[in-house]
């Protein structure tokens, strides 16, 4: 029988045994490619890439001072969440807007956010209620001084709410599903942001302050209802939106900002 109390030895030194050293991954890889997945995925959320825009995968390297191999591997993970899509001529691209996907997407979040609005409106303290107003005088000092705000402002601070209310659901389950949808509808929300016109419309700062008065009064079809209100709003200014057409444009040169 095979004597397996022996450490295996080189130059009389011990060694660990192989089968721990094949469970081992190199470190430094894995981080980059994280690191490049988290920020293009941050940069869809938040609409950085326009709707039907091609992606260049040598100026995102470049952009993020990385070779193109963690690039595509982000990329493919990112097609694979439906965030991106590729196209026969093995291009990439954010999705096209186009009504059946905004459809798609309108009814997914406002079942799952609504589901998770409702759990959070049982479990959210009054004084984490009170902790969201300041977003809301955030939120409105950017809309009513646009000029001097960059757009993610706004667009930061909108997350923020939200999720910090999804927070509160206590779901483990629910809130990567949130995620997920606000990965895909990211270049859409900004659209409908740059679309929107604060003079003639409602604002979303409306339907924040009605999801808070509902929490508060523990009302959840309340909030469900304002939250539905509050996401409708984005999509439906896209409505009119003359649709990207189906076949990509040609790839142009653009130059990626690093998030920080």
């Amino acid at each position: 029988m095979a004597d397996f109390s022996r450490v295996l030895k080189i130059d009389g030194r011990p060694r660990e045994p192989a089968p721990l050293r094949d469970k081992l991954t190199p470190v430094v890889r894995e981080t980059v490619q994280d690191r490049v997945y988290q920020q293009l995925r941050q940069a869809l959320i938040y609409g950085l890439f326009d709707p039907g825009e091609v992606l260049i995968i040598q100026d995102l390297a470049v952009s993020m001072q990385t070779s193109t191999m963690p690039v595509r591997d982000a990329l493919s993970r990112l097609i694979s969440e439906q965030a991106l899509e590729a196209l026969p001529n093995r291009s990439v691209r954010v999705p096209v807007i186009d009504p059946k996907r905004l459809d798609d997407l309108l009814k997914a979040r406002i079942v799952i956010e609504g589901a998770a609005l409702e759990l959070a409106t049982h479990r959210i303290t009054d004084e984490e209620i009170e902790a969201l107003h300041p977003l809301i005088g955030h939120y409105d000092e950017a809309l009513a001084n646009r000029s001097d705000y960059p757009i993610e402002e706004e667009l930061d601070l909108n997350k923020s709410f939200h999720f910090r209310i999804y927070q509160h659901s206590g779901s483990d389950v629910l809130f990567p599903i949130i995620e997920s949808l606000w990965l895909q509808s990211g270049p859409y929300v900004r659209a409908a942001v740059l679309k929107f016109d604060p003079k003639s419309e409602i604002s979303a700062l409306h339907y924040h302050r009605e999801i808070l008065a509902a929490l508060k009064a523990r009302d959840a079809e309340a909030a469900k209802r304002a939250l539905a209100s509050d996401i409708s709003r984005a999509f439906d200014l896209l409505r009119d939106t003359p649709l990207t057409d189906s076949e990509p444009a040609p790839p142009t040169k653009r130059r990626y900002r690093r998030k920080t």
